[in-house]
């Protein structure tokens, strides 16, 4: 979904706090300590747990490997004209589209104590987006795409 003359365009991707580099140093890390402990496991005629160290490495390293896959997912907001367009692609690149009137559609922020959610809504239409998002950050995002709505309902191409 190409828009060159898009006056909103917002990606939305999952957040990892740990990159690529970081990842690999904390994996050298949980080598090195599985190392000695081997090491000491048989020094003291334990060498059978020495066998099993490298268990622990294999489940940490297929559970991070499985959080990168799912950041793959994103959510993309499109303001092209008269036209918000949602795109949502999943992690295993499923794509799916909705697409709202911007001069009609409204961004609705409903919190409690635990989260928030922003739905946009719009002819009996809802859609809740944003869930990739801390909940304080849901509410910077909300607002950004409320004024960017209403700069494009202000805009002379929707009138």
């Amino acid at each position: 979904m190409d828009r060159p003359h898009a006056s909103f365009d917002a990606v939305i991707h999952p957040y990892r706090s740990l990159g690529p580099r970081g990842f690999r140093l904390f994996i050298a890390f949980l080598i090195a300590i599985n190392g000695v402990f081997a090491v000491v496991m048989i020094s003291q005629g334990a060498w059978p747990v020495a066998g099993f160290l490298g268990l622990d490495v294999l489940a940490v390293y297929a559970a991070f490997r499985l959080s990168y896959a799912q950041a793959r997912a994103f959510e993309r907001f499109v303001i092209d004209g008269e036209t918000l367009i949602v795109e949502r692609v999943d992690k295993d690149g499923a794509r799916r589209e909705w697409t709202f009137p911007a001069y009609w559609v409204s961004v609705w922020v409903e919190e409690d104590e635990v989260r928030a959610t922003v739905t946009l809504r719009s002819h009996g239409r809802s859609l809740e987006v944003g869930s990739y998002l801390a909940p304080f950050e849901r509410k910077d995002f909300a607002a950004a795409l409320r004024k960017a709505l209403s700069a494009a309902k202000a805009s002379p191409a929707s009138a």
